[in-house]
């Protein structure tokens, strides 16, 4: 009883809590990946709605290297203040474990702020492939014999263990070229450099819907909203592995105080949750789902746990 009386009161002392901290310069959010990929798109859109409730801009900077690794990094090394914040993806825990190689722990040196939400990929070609390729089917049919590329966003990523579990299933021989970032690899697919991607409409949707690039099949439990049409890879026949969705949120360093880490959740959370945030989320095909602080730590352990179990079974390993 004791237990339960403090704890509803350091909840309810929260908001008060919230209020003691004023940042008193500019926020940076640190993205792990370059301009005009899904990332990017992401953290600006709630990079917007938290400046006005804070009082300060906030400013985006761009660091990317080592499959998100390297602005992970800098954000753990910065001070615990509440001005330098991470905004990433599930490559927070997919590269460490691909690369066999933890320049940080994803759960112990991170302060979690909230998840923005979760988001399916689609498998997308271009002009390497012939026009008359139209659906995933007829992609495998064309495929096979032949030798393939394509690329991904970064090593160990989501793209690329799709990738290699295509390839797989499909009895494919497809390479994989790894970007730093969902733009560059785009580029070169409307180039004919690569065959195919994985790719999120948010960084590829407008290119859809130009006709630029063809999508054969997502990711996911769910058709995409913005393309019904576009089977599932299960609804195509393939395992349940493709049911893998990555999350997208904004954590801070280690040590960030509880005052801090309060109003920037509570800035966050009233972002994460507008109805017109929600809207614009869905319209990207990117699936609100906001968790706090705590929820949002539980997820990350879980999701590296998750991880590491498809990067044994695939042998997932950086490989450029």
């Amino acid at each position: 009883m004791p237990q339960r009386r403090a704890l509803l009161g350091a909840l309810a002392a929260s908001p008060a809590l919230a209020q003691g901290w004023t940042p008193d310069r500019p926020i940076r959010f640190v993205v792990p990946f370059p301009p005009g990929g899904a990332t990017d798109v992401w953290a600006r859109l709630a990079a917007e709605g938290m400046q006005a409730r804070l009082g300060q801009p906030i400013v985006i900077e761009n660091r990317p290297g080592a499959g998100g690794m390297l602005g992970a990094e800098a954000v753990m090394r910065a001070a615990p203040d509440g001005h330098t914040l991470l905004f990433t993806i599930t490559s927070l825990v997919q590269s460490p474990v691909v690369m066999r190689r933890f320049p940080y722990d994803p759960v112990a040196d991170f302060a979690p702020i909230g998840r923005l939400g979760s988001n399916a990929n689609v498998w997308v070609i271009g002009p390497a492939v012939p026009a008359e390729v139209s659906s995933i089917e007829g992609f495998v049919a064309w495929g096979r014999g032949r030798s393939l590329s394509f690329g991904s966003w970064a090593n160990g990523s989501t793209g690329h263990a799709f990738g290699l579990m295509l390839a797989e299933e499909a009895g494919l021989t497809m390479t994989h070229v790894a970007y730093r970032g969902e733009a560059p690899g785009i580029q070169d697919l409307l180039a004919g450099s690569i065959h195919g991607a994985w790719h999120s409409t948010a960084a590829a949707g407008e290119l859809i819907r130009a006709g630029r690039l063809r999508p054969l099949a997502s990711s996911g439990t769910r058709r995409l909203p913005s393309l019904p049409e576009v089977r599932t890879m299960r609804e195509a026949g393939f395992s349940d592995r493709f049911a893998f969705v990555g999350f997208s949120g904004l954590l801070g360093p280690r040590g960030l105080p509880g005052p801090i880490t309060a109003r920037l959740a509570e800035a966050f959370a009233a972002v994460a949750q507008d109805e017109e945030v929600q809207r614009r989320l869905l319209a990207m095909d990117t699936f609100p789902g906001y968790l706090g602080p705590e929820a949002f730590r539980a997820f990350i352990a879980d999701a590296l746990e998750r991880w590491r179990g498809i990067t044994e079974r695939l042998g997932l390993q950086a490989d450029g």
